[in-house]
């Protein structure tokens, strides 16, 4: 017979808590994108590591609070562990690879898309594969178009995730695409929900007392949430990861000086006006004040020739 399912068995308290996951994975994906692509230092495969981890962990803990509300009403619902896992493990591996590509091969469209793609089929990967460890008296079915448009949801999410890490740099505009990116994320899981058909086995019977799905899945999610909480301490001790460069680090007009050390001024040498070295063109280094002093060194004598022989002509 036909199962009666409830997405919303707790209300919107688990839509909510699960938005707010995905987009705590998302903020802490981004600024550490962001972090190893404009700072390329010995930390860049590190911190894109870590990004990856934080979106996969953060969308499988989205999803998996948002399946604390989803219940039938004729049969009771657990979870195989190895599959749930397993699940993680595929969300953090696919993140992983769409990521590294835009870190390391830059951020053209034909990386953003593979990137994107990769991600995409990742997050869906994980949502069905998290379907299939659930355990209840019945079969589960599912409508193909409306599992098609989750899929194209979750890979259009996943690469304009990829486009905000590398062209949204300010924290105010991060924060903004970490929001979009949960909602996409919570658009694509509970798009997914609705294309569910759970067919309910005549013998099945509800028993009483048993373990419920919020009792299976909270103790699993413990560990993913610890680590979303370490991540984001990390993320805080770093303030190029939470607010960027300062503009003193940024590259002005004058060219180009290592990050991190303001641009030297030379001070002007003797009998020359305080703003000499503005005048000066780009470029210009020692050979030129050089050259500048013995022009002026090689007129003065001309001129002193100059009046010399003039006083001879005079006598």
């Amino acid at each position: 017979m036909q199962g009666t399912v409830d997405g919303f068995s707790y209300g919107l308290v688990t839509p909510v808590a699960a938005y707010l996951m995905a987009c705590l994975g998302g903020a802490l994906g981004l600024r550490c994108t962001t972090r190893s692509l404009r700072h390329r230092d010995t930390f860049k495969a590190g911190w894109l590591a870590l990004g990856a981890t934080s979106i996969g962990t953060g969308i499988w803990t989205m999803h998996f609070i948002a399946m604390m509300g989803f219940s039938v009403h004729q049969a009771p619902i657990s979870y195989d562990r190895p599959i749930t896992f397993a699940s993680l493990g595929v969300a953090i591996l696919m993140v992983g690879i769409g990521i590294f590509i835009v870190g390391h091969r830059g951020a053209t469209p034909l990386t953003l898309v593979t990137g994107g793609t990769i991600t995409g089929l990742g997050v869906a990967t994980m949502h069905y594969l998290g379907m299939a460890g659930m355990r209840l008296q019945g079969t589960i079915d599912y409508d193909t178009p409306t599992v098609a448009l989750s899929v194209v949801i979750a890979v259009v999410a996943a690469t304009t995730s990829l486009w905000a890490a590398v062209s949204v740099h300010g924290f105010l505009a991060s924060l903004g695409a970490s929001l979009v990116m949960g909602l996409a994320v919570s658009g694509m899981h509970y798009t997914a929900m609705a294309a569910v058909n759970v067919h309910v086995h005549d013998s099945a019977t509800v028993a009483g007392g048993g373990d419920t799905a919020t009792s299976l899945l909270l103790p699993m999610l413990v560990g993913p949430a610890v680590f979303l909480l370490l991540a984001a301490v990390v993320v805080m001790f770093d303030p190029l990861l939470v607010m960027g460069d300062p503009d003193w680090q940024r590259p002005s007009a004058h060219g180009p000086h290592r990050p991190g050390v303001p641009a030297q001024r030379r001070a002007p040498a003797y009998g020359e006006p305080a703003n000499w070295s503005a005048r000066q063109p780009a470029g210009r280094g020692a050979r030129g004040v050089r050259g500048g002093r013995a022009d002026r060194e090689s007129r003065g004598r001309a001129k002193s020739a100059g009046r010399g022989a003039h006083r001879s002509q005079e006598w």
